[in-house]
């Protein structure tokens, strides 16, 4: 009661002051005649005039020189009467200012009756330059505003393509507009009622924290379990290692007595104690059989067990949508947990070989059909089994034998709209369907590229695992003749989205955007079309902020926009189906298990559990060889990817660079010695070793001495 007695005057104060903005005046003289009566004081720090004439007279002064055009006046008053926490915090004040900006820079050339005064506009040009240079640094990285950092280079921006819509006679009026908004958002902001300020805030920050919590207890939790498992390997582990020593110390012993251990003894020793895990970590330990070598694997891992696939399918075809969820889930596992090598190609090919996914079937009623279900879970669950079969080699030409799995997933990726995740790895087994020719050529023919290229208009509404699988994806297409055609129709269009995901946040999509540029820009038309629209000058911009590498190949993008070459009959050659573009690259995304929507209940069964106790099947799982071929070749170097690749492939593999030696030999870039490591000749290696950036032996056949 002292704390309420002690605040009281304030308390009260406030209420009148809510009470007089809402205008609620019955209300409010019946509350103060009743404090009067009472004798309860009323604070009058918080009642305060609701107009300011002064903030109506610097509103007056700020919009005269905004329609005047005398910029020295605008920024002096913008700078004095708005705080600097709202102009360098609030994105709205920083947008405006940017806008307000360009508005007076290009001033005289929109409202000069001959030509303009050149030493005005110069200095115009120069003070937004200056500001472009230092505040306005800030927004080089978003989008919307990318292509007018180009504006004080280029000589005559009203005939720009891209600045075509500063010149409309509604881009003025329109820009006022925003800017007598803002001004009336602000200055009301400050009459807000102390009241409803305080709610406000509270309120909004008691829902911060709370949603900040809950992320913290999730990511607590998921790093609990990590731990737990980590904890419970080596535990494992450490039991193993125990049994091992023991057994190591007794062969010792019987040594002392004259026994005789075998080398082959000793191995069978820790093939027959050594967990999964630690015969994993000591896959490249010494072979006590051959002195001097490496022992590339100790033991196989052991196959898992088959299944009954025709109560398997018939299950996910008539069953509850429930059990469709799980059933799916645990296939997935299978896949995406199965070790990789004999194990998990064993479980691609079982499922390969019962057609776990139908494709050979001509019935109406398949598990394809799954895409096309009510059920939102069933069909997420669908798409990321399909996603984890694209991600194999084997899963991929499984898949390609029909187009009847691409057209259903191009139409499940258009219609989709309710699931984020289900479109994501519909976009993801689409994205590494392209690597393969025959099914890049299906692509482009049912029009995807333009579909690609109308998302990509609004990067900033896609979620980084959309954003980078469609740029890799369009990337991919665009490497094709047909490709690049097809981008030539709408040029001008494909032109703007590539440049302005050239500034982009997410830096992962750059290789990608790179890529399609440098090969859309070998079509004449579309060279044209970019020389039109200032591109050299926005490719100059990324040059002086982007990385070595970036910059290396933005000047291999310019090299080819100015270039002279016609197209020809090798360029062409591209089309031909028969040559198999894909390379022997599998790499299972860790994305494919994220965020699982079902979760079993007390007695419920799921994963490897369900398949083992209700679908077990006769043996027949049998080990697969592994077909030969070149591992993924992926472009790491200086110019623009030229082959198709996905991301999850693009940040794995090798390093990025090595040395290469005349002799043929390759060691990382990241070695201290630029010295050839093997016994060579001399005579035949005495040039030190060339970084090339490739990532694969494929690329070293080639002498570069």
């Amino acid at each position: 009661m002292v704390d309420v007695l002690a605040h009281e005057s304030e308390l009260l104060g406030l209420v009148k002051e809510y009470l007089d903005f809402a205008e609620f005046e019955d209300t409010l003289k019946t509350f103060l005649k009743e404090c009067k009566i009472k004798g309860k004081p009323l604070s009058k720090s918080t009642c305060g005039s609701l107009r300011d004439p002064k903030s109506l007279k610097f509103q007056r002064d700020l919009l005269a020189a905004f329609d005047s055009g005398d910029q020295k006046v605008f920024f002096r008053l913008w700078e004095e009467h708005i705080p600097r926490p709202i102009r360098d915090g609030d994105s709205l004040a920083q947008k405006l200012e940017f806008y307000l900006h360009i508005h007076f820079a290009i001033y005289l050339l929109k409202h000069s009756a001959g030509r303009p005064d050149k030493e005005d506009l110069d200095e115009r040009i120069s003070y937004f330059k200056t500001y472009l240079e230092t505040k306005g640094a800030a927004l080089s990285q978003t989008t919307e505003f990318l292509p007018f950092y180009a504006l004080p280079f280029v000589p005559n921006p009203m005939v720009h393509p891209s600045f075509k819509e500063l010149f409309q006679d509604s881009w003025t009026p329109e820009l006022k507009l925003k800017l007598e908004k803002f001004l009336a958002l602000m200055f009301k902001a400050s009459n807000t009622p102390k009241l409803l300020t305080l709610y406000k805030e509270n309120g909004q920050s008691n829902k911060d924290m709370l949603q900040q919590l809950h992320q913290q207890l999730v990511e607590a939790e998921r790093r609990s379990m990590t731990y737990l498992k980590r904890y419970n390997r080596i535990q494992a582990d450490y039991h193993n290692l125990i049994g091992v020593t023991a057994e190591l110390v007794d062969s010792l012993e019987a040594t002392v007595s004259g026994k005789m251990i075998t080398p082959e003894y000793l191995q069978s020793v820790c093939v027959r104690l050594f967990s999964n895990q630690m015969r994993q970590s000591l896959a490249r330990s010494v072979d006590f059989t051959r002195p001097g070598t490496v022992s590339r694997k100790l033991k196989d891992v052991p196959l898992l067990p088959s299944l009954d696939y025709e109560k398997l399918k018939k299950d996910l075809i008539l069953g509850s949508d429930r059990l469709k969820a799980f059933l799916l889930q645990a296939l997935r596992w299978r896949l995406t947990t199965s070790h990789p090598g004999e194990q998990r190609e064993t479980v691609l090919q079982a499922y390969i070989s019962n057609d776990l996914l139908d494709c050979h079937s001509h019935s109406q009623r398949s598990m394809l059909q799954l895409l096309q279900s009510k059920s939102e879970v069933v069909r997420q669950y669908t798409a990321r089994l399909i996603n984890a079969f694209a991600s194999l080699a084997e899963g991929r030409r499984y898949l390609a034998q029909s187009t009847k799995v691409l057209r259903m997933l191009e139409e499940r990726l258009k219609e989709e709209d309710k699931d984020v995740v289900t479109r994501e790895n519909v976009l993801g087994a689409l994205q590494k369907f392209s690597l393969r020719r025959p099914l890049q050529t299906a692509m482009i023919q049912d029009g995807l590229i333009f579909w690609l290229i109308d998302i990509l208009k609004e990067p900033d509404c896609l979620s980084d695992y959309t954003l980078e699988y469609s740029v890799a994806l369009l990337m991919n297409l665009c490497l094709r003749s047909a490709g690049k055609n097809m981008c030539a129709k709408v040029a001008g269009l494909v032109l703007k989205v590539l440049s302005d995901l050239l500034g982009h946040e997410n830096h992962e999509i750059q290789p990608y955007v790179n890529g399609a540029l440098y090969s859309i820009l070998s079509i004449p038309s579309i060279r044209e079309e970019a020389r039109a629209m200032g591109m050299e000058d926005i490719l100059r911009c990324f040059i002086k902020e982007g990385n070595a590498e970036m910059i290396r190949q933005i000047e291999f993008i310019i090299k080819q926009l100015n270039s002279e070459e016609l197209l020809d009959g090798v360029l062409e050659s591209d089309d031909d189906e028969d040559e198999d573009d894909e390379e022997d690259h599998d790499t299972m995304e860790a994305d494919l298990d994220k965020d699982e929507l079902i979760q079993p209940q007390l007695g419920e069964l799921s994963g490897e559990k369900l398949l083992t106790t209700e679908y077990l099947g006769i043996m027949t799982n049998t080990g697969k060889a592994r077909r030969k071929g070149t591992a993924g070749v992926q472009w790491g170097g200086p110019e623009p990817l030229r082959r198709p690749v996905t991301p999850s492939g693009h940040r794995t593999g090798y390093p990025a660079k090595t040395y290469i030696c005349s002799c043929n030999n390759y060691w990382p870039f990241s070695s201290v010695t630029q010295s050839c490591p093997t016994l060579c000749d001399p005579v035949d290696c005495t040039t030190p070793g060339l970084p090339v950036h490739h990532q694969l032996p494929r690329f070293t056949q080639t002498h570069v001495h």
